[in-house]
């Protein structure tokens, strides 16, 4: 588990799909991208209930979409510092390793908003926002990171 991006692309393989993650206290948010990081999909989010539950759905992702590293989005304050929010996700991501994945931490702290103005802009009503936002909250997090590791790679 890292944030630096060259750590993480020297533990992949060359390319291969990658699954974005927005932990939240409720709900995780999953999207998936193409095997050549081109582009982020939101894909589904899960409903939080036990630990075990959410890494049976993760690993079942895994499997189906051979995945081949994962992204999980870092929820920083504005300023750069950690927040229990922080601390949650972090834990969260710790107890994804055992799945054998590498993992990069991603800031987040725009993406929800971002996200919201966009629907909120396609006049999409409250309570669709409600059911979607996780998961492409999860896609904007993905995008920013597959952008960010082809610049570097």
């Amino acid at each position: 588990m890292t944030d630096d991006k060259a750590v993480f692309l020297s533990a992949l393989p060359d390319g291969g799909r990658l699954l974005g993650l927005d932990i939240g206290t409720k709900t995780v948010g999953l999207a998936l991208c193409d095997a050549q990081w081109t582009f982020a999909t939101a894909a589904e989010t899960i409903e939080r209930r036990k630990f075990s539950k959410d890494l049976e759905r993760i690993t079942a992702v895994i499997a189906e979409q051979n995945i081949v590293g994962l992204v999980a989005g870092l929820p920083l304050n504005l300023d750069g510092s950690m927040s229990k929010q922080t601390q949650a996700a972090k834990a969260f991501a710790q107890n994804l390793k055992p799945l054998g994945l590498p993992i990069l931490l991603w800031d987040e702290r725009w993406s929800t908003q971002a996200v919201e103005r966009d629907l909120i802009a396609s006049d999409v009503t409250r309570k669709k926002r409600g059911k979607v936002i996780d998961k492409m909250a999860a896609a904007y997090i993905l995008q920013g990171a597959i952008d960010g590791l082809a610049a570097s790679g």
